[in-house]
């Protein structure tokens, strides 16, 4: 066992005594050690309970004969820290989660390892320390929140948002700003629309390293106590077997987690994250690689922010296991490929159907022949920009207009506020990408003040950043190289003509050629915002958008 090398012989005496003095019996100490990465904070909503999943986790993991020993990590809430400063740290606590948990695995060699994540860049973070380090693992998230009810209708983290744009244009009064603010987010989880936290539970599934169930069963049922109780148990067989994550993952399952991401109308974010996941599983990625699942995977899922439908709705329709299985029939996935269970994929879901066709549609009804999201290409975005085109209108899938160029979040965020967009703009915003934010900020606030002000079908968004899983509407994020790295979006002027076509995948700057490559030669790099401290070393480390933003 790998935990021998912290226990067995003379030579260990010393460290059984640490055992002991932490309570260990010697039969505790001899079973297989497994440890427990937990992110329980009473920061965020989808972390408030999980001690409650820990606990379940602990007692199968007794129940099938190991002894379970647990350790923290951090977590950022991207709805506290959104708009302001704090949203630099977000993507960049990513690496921070990966790195703690390789460090603590390493200075205790476990036999096994338990993830327990449940928000945005936690979830990717557990992913990625889970393939690097390559002992047996499984993760089993906290599970999403309930979707929130107002006059009779669904509402969610999105809607708050939303109502700023409607109540700056007269929609909304301070009453009903109030009414969303106490009812929009009922209950602990995970955001309850398909936002970056929920897709990446969901894709935790498809990349065969979560149970069944792990992205859609609520975090307020029983059930999900029950799973965590399995997941617990199942860790040690994975350790029994020796298996290991890099047994499971390789390009096949990361199409798999592409094909199902597709069909659900995923994250944009899940573009930073895969990539990054498959970097550490040693795995050669490209951006190419999502257009050509794209093409051929139909988006049979609406959930919100690209429709009415929310996370609960999954799950009543039949989860996860329902989409795939479907997926599966028409020869959209592998369903050869072995995961956490013990079993193939299509074992997995060999018995799942499909409860309510209007939340999950079947690939003849499909509301898309190609997926949700898609990379465009073009002069402004050399390497790539993603756009989740299921939250577009038609109206948008073709566009040109005038740039409105904005160095940053704030300033866009003023300039819509203040009325300045016309119908027809692109807003430009720049130097928030990873390197120039630094860190890449998540930018709800611009693209929900657009749409709750009604201009989510008149005016488009194209930035170096990245926006929230809650975004709808022609926003185009991650473009790379981005403007800090000295890439095109830099030296955009204002009232520049900017064309998009996100059925043929391009966004180009209608300028000429020798223009383009003038202002490119006359342009200098500005100094980075942040010159001390974490986001200072980030901003030297960390590569393109266009490869995961991950730290070399």
């Amino acid at each position: 066992m790998r935990s021998d090398l912290m226990k067995k012989g003379v030579v260990r005496l010393p460290h059984r005594a640490i055992f002991k003095s932490l309570g260990f019996t010697s039969e505790e100490i001899n079973r297989p050690i497994i440890g427990i990465a937990n992110s329980f904070n009473e920061l965020i909503p989808g972390h408030m309970h999980l001690r409650s999943i820990v606990d379940a986790v602990k007692a199968g993991i007794r129940i099938a004969g190991g002894t379970p020993q647990e350790f923290s990590t951090i977590g950022v809430c991207d709805g506290v820290a959104m708009n302001h400063s704090g949203m630099k740290y977000s993507l960049a606590s990513r690496e921070l989660i990966a790195d703690s948990i390789e460090t603590v695995c390493m200075a205790h060699p476990f036999d096994g390892l338990v993830l327990i994540p449940n928000c945005d860049k936690i979830i990717p973070g557990m992913l990625m320390a889970a393939l690097r380090l390559n002992i047996p693992s499984i993760v089993i998230s906290g599970g999403p929140m309930l979707t929130g009810r107002l006059n009779n209708k669904d509402i969610d983290y999105n809607s708050c948002y939303e109502a700023i744009g409607k109540f700056n244009k007269g929609l909304y009064d301070k009453e009903d700003l109030d009414l969303i603010e106490e009812e929009s987010c009922p209950t602990c989880g995970s955001c309850s629309g398909m936002f970056t936290a929920n897709t990446m539970n969901c894709l935790t599934e498809a990349l065969g390293l979560g149970l069944p169930g792990n992205g859609t069963i609520p975090a307020v049922y029983s059930k999900r106590i029950r799973l965590a109780k399995i997941a617990g148990m199942q860790i040690l067989n994975l350790v029994k077997k020796d298996i290991k994550p890099r047994d499971i993952v390789d390009i096949k399952s990361i199409k798999n987690a592409l094909a199902v991401d597709m069909a659900l109308g995923g994250s944009s974010n899940t573009i930073l994250h895969i990539p990054a996941i498959a970097n550490e599983a040693g795995i050669d990625f490209s951006l190419n690689l999502v257009n050509e699942v794209s093409s051929k995977t139909p988006n049979l899922c609406r959930l919100s922010p690209a429709g009415t439908f929310h996370i609960f709705d999954l799950y009543m329709a039949g989860g996860i296991e329902a989409l795939m299985n479907e997926l599966l029939k028409n020869d959209l996935i592998d369903g050869d490929l072995f995961t956490v269970t013990g079993k193939k994929v299509k074992e997995n879901i060999q018995s799942a159907k499909i409860l309510n066709r209007e939340v999950i549609r079947t690939v003849d009804d499909a509301y898309l022949p190609d997926g949700g999201l898609k990379i465009l290409y073009g002069n402004i975005a050399p390497e790539g920009g993603v756009v989740k085109k299921s939250a577009v209108d038609p109206s948008m899938y073709r566009h040109k207009g005038k740039a409105r160029v904005f160095d940053g979040e704030d300033e866009a965020v003023k300039a819509i506020m203040d009325g300045a967009i016309n119908p027809g703009d692109v807003i430009v915003i720049r130097y928030e990408g990873p390197k120039g934010g630094p860190g890449m900020r998540e930018m709800l606030a611009p693209t929900s003040a657009i749409a709750g002000m009604g201009m989510d079908k008149e005016v488009a968004l194209v930035t170096d950043g990245r926006f929230s899983g809650a975004t709808r509407g022609a926003s185009i994020g991650h473009i790379s190289p981005e403007a800090m790295a000295g890439g095109p979006l830099a030296i955009v002027n204002e009232n520049d003509i900017i064309e998009i076509d996100i059925d043929n995948g391009r966004i180009d700057l209608l300028v000429p050629e020798e223009e383009i490559e003038k202002r490119l030669k006359e342009f200098k790099v500005p100094e980075s915002k942040i010159k001390e401290g974490y986001l200072s070393r980030y901003a030297k480390l960390v590569t393109s958008a266009s490869r995961g933003a991950v730290v070399q």
